[in-house]
């Protein structure tokens, strides 16, 4: 059996027995359990009550984290001309067309958000076995498919958060980090469990929102009160 370090196991015994925490609660635990040398980031995690493999249960959007994400975005964007330009003003890091495909299609990928004007989606529709398993194919549903790049790069850049319901109705992603204020984390937390409550399917039955859970990169999890996520 693998032995923990005094940190985890300090960690463990702080969070033992608690759950369905409020959001306040959870994220001032987790904050005093986030000891590594690196900024960690708080992650969030939603059990939703849902099969994504239908259709009408796919779980997906976009939302704006009122204080970021702390987190600095890599955006591609494929593009031509003037609206190359665009990106490249607006602060993308990577702006291409073909031979932006052929990187890729190399295995090359240095960005965390990928966005493509109309035009330019024949282009990226061959990469969508490289890009869609990673969450990085452009979708005119969240906004990455659009001629206003200078607004999806800025977006992308000033703490947008999409999501997706995993196979097993999970949705996931960062909310800040560690070094973030209490209170614009709660913030932040609240804003994201909102966003994933109005993007609910029409295809969803009973209990929608099942569990809320929150941790640190390198730390436990501890349950939040569903009622304490939504604001209810």
């Amino acid at each position: 059996m693998a032995k923990h370090g005094k940190r985890t196991r300090a960690a463990r015994e702080a969070f033992a027995g608690k759950e369905n925490l409020t959001v306040e609660e959870a994220v001032s635990l987790v904050k005093g359990a986030a000891g590594a040398k690196f900024d960690e980031t708080v992650e969030i995690a939603l059990n939703l009550g849902v099969d994504p493999r239908h259709a009408d249960q796919m779980v997906r959007g976009v939302v704006s984290l009122p204080n970021g994400t702390g987190k600095t975005m890599r955006v591609a964007v494929f593009a031509r001309g003037p609206k190359a330009d665009e990106a490249l003003a607006a602060g993308a890091d990577i702006v291409g067309a073909e031979d932006l495909m052929e990187t890729i299609q190399g295995g090359k990928i240095e960005f965390d958000r990928c966005i493509a004007t109309p035009d330019m989606m024949p282009i990226v529709g061959r990469l969508g076995k490289i890009l869609g398993p990673r969450n990085l194919m452009p979708n005119p549903k969240v906004g990455t498919v659009t001629m206003d790049v200078k607004a999806a790069v800025e977006a992308a850049k000033g703490g947008e958060v999409q999501f997706k319901a995993e196979k097993a109705g999970v949705v996931h992603a960062g909310v800040g980090k560690a070094s973030f204020d209490e209170a614009k984390l709660v913030e932040n937390i609240r804003a994201f469990v909102e966003a994933v409550g109005r993007a609910k399917p029409a295809g969803a039955k009973g209990t929608y929102m099942k569990k809320v859970c929150l941790s640190s990169t390198m730390g436990p999890g501890v349950s939040i009160d569903v009622s304490s996520a939504t604001g209810n």
